[in-house]
């Protein structure tokens, strides 16, 4: 039957009217013999253009009908088709929908003629024209990325069809968390393939859910993905259990297991719990807590733990109104040996049903007068159960029954006294037929009875027709049997057969049409049967098809039903991948065979399963891929709708509305003479009620979009664009990497075909038996550790093993296993091997151990060994760091001398030579400054550099393409880091919190306007930092301070405005920013009065810039007078104490770009200019920069504008260095090498050298000694002090996992009353880490950052300082060394102090 809804004008019940019309069937040939009817049927809403199916029906003719099919339009008709027949036909035709512009309703006519028959049908169509629609996808290689990984990604749009676009996108960006575009890239191309593109996160990116935005003129697609610190778990949990627990029940079976990402079990134990919570609104202080069981269990060789709690304390409780209707149940997998935890919890509903009442061996049919027997079941015997009838709102008790032995009541009853009308029963073990609130209750069982009865075209019957469900979806390619079954009841049946038709839907389209012959016996007052039909899934019709099944009876009445059938979401472009072999071993080598559409480009992936465990769920699939495409709209809009007269509708008693057919919405038009139509209206006791309609949008609905010797493990192995070439069929040949877990592969291809999306196929990587190495970060000389080798069998039998570890001379090895090697290793087993490793030397050492399955006679568990055919030699290599070498910058004296006292044996030197003055700073881009960067200003220690260094190569045409791309990636790294610091008025600050501080932002913007010629810089966020800055500006043109200054060492007497509005402007002159002639106005008026050297030097500077020639020469002269000169060297210090502190070198640096910065320079001009290059370039450090920030970025400004300057092409130079033994070093200098960093070890740390340069090239010639030296014992103005909180005997004696408290005092006792920048640094003792729930931020501390085995702490709001952190024991070592405490001032770095603290257990010794 065909269902529709109406709204009302009256409070009537609207779900009653709805229904009420499947009874009214009125036929235009009541009073005729024979019937002739027709049915055509076509798309209510048809695309502009497209080929469209109209199908057609012809019944019972009875004479030649000739059946026309017109379009008809403004009077216009144009025929799409006509036929003449004298039997019945069921025909389907294609025509040629008309062009529009935009959306047209025009006639689709239908006239069946005939000698003693004509009758004409008309029934609205709308055509639209449908604006191209298109799909962007968005794909990463991981769904979570560590700080400092490569983001990869790859873009794809597709039409409707999914057929590649050639797109072009107006801008891709990349968004943290906090909104700052840190990635763009504008109108990249995609050329109707696939784009690929990356972007490098920065190490210190902050962790959060991170945006992918794809814009193009059609829409804008996004993609999130997340940021975060992890360590990829090497074992997933799963559990076992019931989704649903009734409180009759006194018991739940629960099972946990854990399996590594390489298939095997998991030993250990397990941890579960099941608690039921309190109910969130019941919750009060005195609120009992929420009840919980706790079992801990061993897991079986299984890897599997099963237990059976008993539950009637969680269900049965006086408690259980204040409690929630849900079990949680959470269970932990501690892993055997490493103590490494998993954990996972999910829900089971509580339900309060305990069981349900049904009716069974009781009939659908009746005739009026009959005695009806039926039965009734119940879960238990010997109950009373309740038989009522009548409506459900309206029911009468009938009769009191009870269960026997088996759980079944019989009943029997009489229906001469009963309406003519259907029985509709009703049985429950409640007299109230409800349910209470929290109440074990029996469900109640329904039943309906249908009356028999002829059937009229006025009068509805029990005859039904029903689509059979198919349980499972429907495979593409697959023929699947679809199975219509009918009921006929009290028809008159004339023929053998009734026709059943049906038609096949898709995306509101008819893609399949027929009929069949259902077999009928006339002299059965009931005629069951079936007939079935063979339907293929293709490409097109996925996702899902839409079945419409009808018959009309010989009484005229309509027989329908639809049915949505879900399908494989397949693709045209069948592409398939495999590996070969299919498991492999780490490290060998495997292919990869790929299966597409010929010329089809193929994205392929592959990712450690280890991943999809911490984001599970957002891998590309079909699924993801059609809930994507726009969806058809299948309602009638409101504008299709045909008229129909009003229909008179009296009143009937008992009328229960049927249920609603299954999915009748199929956007289907039905022109026939058989009264299937839907009046607009009904009348009822003089009220209206009128049809409902949903608004119909031009555009279809869119369904929003919302990672041997093994030492490669990477989170991401494959990520790579394959070409298939005309066979097909494309092989990759790879090297497996060396992690013994599953790779999980996605691949996608497109070509003219289509998308096409390959099964995921997994890669196990595994060999029967391999070893794990325990070792900590570093230990310090005198230190030993026990070094731990775990070997594993996964072999189903014995192995004999050999384990061993690599002679090296940086450390000797002493056995303190019991094990001996050869030795067995059976089936599923693990041995470990220990030595007690003593190091010899300084630095980094690799230490390496070998385990090998060796071809043995011998006998293990009464069986000879064997020996795997694949992967028998497992070789481990692993990094161990001994001692932290601290640099200290010698100067070029001819004679190297060492302090009195540091440690034996740890002094080394060198010496290294470069063509260009900025050669060592190139060479040590990303460690100018061997110091932390964990604020604003000094993370543009990284940044700022990198622009001087690629400006002074680009103009002087040296810049190279590895160059370039070495720079490009630190400005990238230093632009994402430090938008960590902006706040979102566009300011910036030293943490990213509280009030802005306006040198840093204008040191920012100054930087960042530099660099956007290298790199993306937001154009919108630079605007609003310049926005900021000149809200700061005052009525008098100069700039006030917000925040406080980095160095308070700049304060030195000058009122702060006047140098900050200096280096605001020289900041915006650099950038030709305009609207400077005001602040400029107000510096004027201060130069006369200035004495402060370092705002003289930054003034001079600033009116260079601003082509004030006569007062930056006025400055200039000033400065010279205050200038200190000795033989070719020239500076400015701040003291007589303190000739090279970073003061100097930036005041020293702000005269020499105030010299250069003019049209034109003389010979005197570059004569003054290099004795300042010449005492700058003494100053640097051995990696190219100076003491601190401020002075590295400014002194590298002017050192690049100087090589700028004066670079030409000279021509080679020799360097000679001999000592005084006689040994000689040489080094050539040329064009085509200035920028090579040669460099040499000295054979003699001390002692005099003399150097020596022949010819005209520039060349920088540095000797650097590096040594450590004991902790020194006195103080500076900065103090530490530091205590190890003491661990009693007991806790000493633990094998490992000690943890005491370590307490952390800093004090200051200088002239200054706040201190600049504090850093404080705590190295680990060795085998030992910091608790990560102590690396917390205090009120005075600003950051806490864990870099390897130190802790960094920044104190910028004052001390004393006193803190507390907690140490944990990892890996035992023994003889442990104390470790060391520093603290220093970050902008004057001589102002500092250490100390060194020990183990509370040192020393200590138990029998």
């Amino acid at each position: 039957m065909f269902f529709f809804k109406y709204t009302f004008e009256s409070s009537w019940n609207a779900e009653y009217f709805s229904f009420l019309l499947s009874y009214i069937c009125a036929v235009t040939e009541k009073n005729c013999s024979v019937c002739r009817s027709f049915i055509v049927t076509f798309p209510a809403v048809i695309d502009s253009g497209s080929q469209t199916k109209i199908c057609a029906s012809l019944l019972q003719p009875n004479e030649t009908l000739t059946m026309s099919i017109s379009l008809v339009h403004l009077g216009q008709s144009i025929l799409l088709h006509r036929e003449t027949s004298d039997n019945v036909f069921h025909h389907c035709f294609d025509f040629q929908a008309p062009v529009v512009e935009d959306l047209m309703v025009q006639l689709i006519r239908v006239e069946v003629k005939g000698a003693t028959f004509q009758l004409t049908e008309e029934r609205k169509v709308m055509f639209r024209k449908q604006s191209p629609q298109t799909v962007t996808i968005i794909q990463t290689d991981k769904p979570i990325y560590i700080p400092g990984q490569t983001v990869h990604f790859r873009v794809v749009t597709l039409d409707s069809n999914l057929i590649p676009v050639n797109q072009t996108y107006n801008l891709i960006v990349v968004e943290d968390n906090r909104g700052n575009r840190i990635g763009q890239w504008t109108k990249p191309t995609s050329k109707s393939r696939i784009l690929q593109l990356s972007h490098n996160l920065n190490p210190e990116a902050p962790q959060g859910h991170y945006r992918l935005r794809v814009s193009s003129d059609m829409r804008e697609q996004s993609y999130m993905f997340e940021v975060k610190q992890y360590v990829l778990p090497k074992f997933e949990i799963t559990l076992k259990k019931n989704n649903e627990v009734s409180v009759a029940e006194d018991e739940l079976e629960v099972e946990v297991c854990g399996k590594y990402t390489y298939g095997q079990p998991v030993p250990g134990s397990a941890s579960m719990s099941i608690c039921r919570s309190v109910l969130p609104y019941r919750t009060t202080p005195d609120s009992p807590q929420a009840p919980c069981i706790n079992k801990s269990v061993e897991i079986k060789e299984s890897g599997c733990a099963l237990h059976v709690f008993n539950i009637t304390a969680l269900l049965h409780t006086d408690l259980a109104a204040k409690l929630g209707d849900q079990l949680q149940f959470s269970a932990e997998v501690t892993e055997e040996g490493t103590g490494i935890t998993r954990s996972k919890e999910e829900h089971i509903q509580i339900t309060y049903c305990i069981g349900k009442v049904q009716f069974v061996e009781t009939p659908a049919i009746y005739h009026h007068g009959t005695i009806v027997e039926g039965k009734v079941s119940k879960p238990l015997a010997h109950q009373t159960i309740h038989l009522f009838i009548g409506k459900r709102w309206s029911r009468n008790l009938l009769l009191n029954l009870t269960t026997d032995s088996d759980g079944i009541a019989r009943f029997s009853l009489s229906t001469s006294n009963l309406p003519e009308e259907n029985i509709e029963l009703s049985a429950s073990t409640s007299e109230l037929q409800y349910y209470t609130y929290k109440t074990p209750y029996i469900e109640n069982g329904e039943h309906i009875i249908t009356m028999y009865g002829v059937a009229t075209p006025d009068k509805a019957t029990a005859s039904s027709l029903s689509i059979k469900s198919i349980s499972t979806e429907v495979q593409c390619g697959i023929d699947v049997p679809v199975t219509i079954q009918y009921v006929i009841v009290g028809e008159t049946m004339d023929t053998e057969s009734v026709d059943i038709i049906y038609l096949v839907l898709s995306k509101g389209e008819i893609v399949l049409h027929g009929h069949r012959k259902g077999p009928v016996d006339g002299s059965l007052s009931i005629v069951k049967g079936e007939v079935s039909f063979s339907l293929t899934i293709t490409p097109e019709m996925a996702p899902s098809v839409q079945i419409l099944a009808y018959s009309v009876l010989p009484s005229q009445r309509v027989l329908a039903q639809s049915k949505h059938l879900p399908t494989e979401k397949c693709f045209r472009n069948q592409v398939s991948l495999l590996f070969s072999p299919s498991r492999a071993v780490p490290g060998e080598r495997n292919t990869l065979q790929l299966s597409a559409q010929p010329g089809s480009l193929c994205g392929l992936s592959a990712v450690d399963q280890s991943v999809l465990l911490i984001e599970p769920g957002k891998r590309l699939s079909a699924d993801m891929i059609f809930s994507m495409l726009p969806q058809r709209q299948t309602y009638f809009p409101h504008n299709v709708e045909d008229t129909t007269e009003c229909l008179r509708v009296r009143s009937r008693r008992y009328i229960l509305p049927p249920p609603p057919p299954e999915n009748d919405n199929l956007g289907l038009k039905i022109a026939t003479n058989i009264e299937v139509k839907t009046p607009s209206c009904l009348m009822y006791k003089g009220k209206t009620y009128h049809l409902s309609y949903v608004p119909f949008n031009a555009q279809p609905l869119e369904t929003a979009v919302v990672q041997t010797i093994r030492t490669f493990f990477p989170e991401t192995w494959i990520w790579d664009l394959v070409e298939i070439g005309e066979s097909g069929k494309a092989e990759v040949s790879l090297t497996v990497p060396d992690t013994i877990t599953t790779w999980e592969t996605e691949m996608f291809c497109v070509s003219s075909l289509g998308f096409g999306l390959a099964k995921p196929v997994e890669l196990q990587v595994f060999q029967p038996f391999f070893l794990e190495l325990t070792l900590p970060y570093s230990i310090v000389r005198g230190e030993d550790f026990e070094l731990k080798a775990t070997v594993f069998n996964y072999q189903s039998e014995c192995i004999m093993i050999s384990v061993t570890p690599a002679p090296s001379p940086d450390y000797t090895l002493k056995s303190t296993s019991n094990d001996v090697t050869p030795s067995c290793l059976c089936a599923n087993g693990r041995k470990t091997f220990r030595w007690t490793l003593i190091p010899s030397v300084l630095g980094f050492m690799n230490v390496t151990v070998s385990a090998e399955a060796l071809t043995s006679q011998t006998i293990c568990d009464n069986k000879i060994v064997s020996v795997p055919e694949r992967g028998h030699i497992d070789t481990v290599t692993r990094p161990l760091g001994k001692c932290c070498i601290f640099s200290e910058k010698i100067s070029t004296e001819v004679d190297l001398q060492l302090p009195e006292v540091i440690v034996k044996g740890s002094a080394r030197g060198s010496l290294s030579v470069l063509g260009d003055i900025l050669g060592r700073a190139l060479q040590n881009l990303d460690g100018l400054l061997r110091m932390p960067y964990g604020c604003g200003e000094q993370n543009m220690a990284i940044l700022s550099p990198n622009i001087y260094i690629m400006e002074y190569l680009n103009n002087t045409g040296q810049l190279t393409a590895a160059i370039k791309e070495k720079a490009t990636n630190f400005l990238q790294s230093g632009y994402q880091r430090q938008l960590n610091y902006r706040h979102h008025n566009g300011a910036y600050s030293t943490f990213g919190t509280g009030n802005g501080n306006t040198w840093l932002t204008a040191f920012v913007f100054r930087s960042f306007g530099r660099a956007k010629s290298y790199i993306f810089i937001d154009s919108v966020a630079m605007e609003k930092t310049k926005s900021w800055l000149l809200d700061q500006q005052k009525p008098n043109g100069c700039f006030q301070k917000m925040g406080r200054l980095f160095n308070n060492r700049m304060k030195g007497g000058v009122n702060d405005d006047i140098t900050l509005t200096a280096y605001i402007t020289a900041a915006m002159l650099e950038l030709k920013v305009s609207n400077t002639d005001f602040p400029l106005s107000c510096l004027r008026s201060y130069v006369g009065n200035i004495s402060n050297t370092y705002t003289a030097a930054l003034l001079a500077y600033t009116f260079s810039l601003a082509g004030q020639e006569d007062i930056r020469d006025e400055l200039l002269r000033n400065l010279d007078s205050k200038a200190l000169s000795e033989g070719n060297l020239l500076y400015w210090p701040t003291s007589p104490s303190e000739h090279a502190d970073s003061l100097a070198v930036e005041i020293s640096s702000y005269v020499l770009l105030a010299v250069l910065t003019k049209p034109q320079l003389t010979t005197a001009d570059l004569g003054y200019a290099s004795r300042i290059v010449t005492w700058l370039v003494k100053q640097q450090n051995p990696y190219g920069g100076f003491s601190s920030t401020q002075d590295t970025v400014v002194a590298l400004q002017a050192l690049a504008l100087y090589s700028t300057k004066v670079f030409g092409s000279d021509d080679p130079s020799t360097v000679t260095v001999q000592s005084a033994a006689g040994k000689k070093y040489q080094f050539e200098v040329t064009q085509h090498n200035k920028l090579l960093y040669q460099e040499a070890a000295l054979q003699d740390v001390t002692g005099k050298y003399s150097i020596e340069v022949k010819g005209s090239s520039c060349a920088s010639v540095q000797m650097a000694l590096f040594y450590n030296i004991p902790t020194p014992t006195e103080n500076a103005t900065l103090s530490i002090q530091v205590e190890a909180k003491g661990l009693t005997d007991w806790e000493c004696q633990k094998l490992n996992g000690k943890t005491f408290d370590l307490k952390i005092s800093v004090k200051y006792d200088g002239p200054q009353e706040l201190t600049n920048m504090i850093i404080v640094d705590v190295k680990m003792l060795s085998g030992f880490t910091a608790d990560p729930d102590s690396l917390e931020s205090s009120v005075l501390v600003d950051r806490v950052d864990q870099k390897d085995d130190h802790i960094i702490i920044y104190l910028s709001k004052g001390i004393p300082l006193f803190y507390n952190l907690m140490i944990r024991e990892d890996i035992p070592v023994r003889n442990l060394k104390p470790a060391v405490v520093k603290v220093y001032d970050y902008y004057h770095t001589s102002d500092k102090s250490e100390t060194e603290y020990f183990c509370p257990c040192a020393g200590k010794i138990f029998v």
